[in-house]
């Protein structure tokens, strides 16, 4: 797979692969992990609520103040 940058972009890239003694290839390569990574997190926990939601396990948005009041006052 080839991907084309922008020139600011890619001189960025350039410049943290030389402060991180690696490679600009490497550094997309953890930076594209990282963020796929994050982005599977981020869709289970949004599906997780939503399952949540489907099953009516949620607090009314009183519930929820009552709760952040008791613990403030701890």
């Amino acid at each position: 797979m080839e991907i084309s940058f922008k020139p600011e972009v890619e001189a960025t890239l350039k410049r943290i692969a030389k402060e991180a003694g690696r490679g600009p290839e490497q550094v997309v390569v953890d930076l594209i992990g990282t963020q796929l990574d994050y982005d599977e997190w981020f869709r289970y926990g949004v599906q997780k609520g939503i399952d949540s939601l489907d099953r009516g396990e949620f607090l009314t948005h009183e519930e929820v103040g009552e709760r952040m009041r008791r613990i403030l006052r701890h």
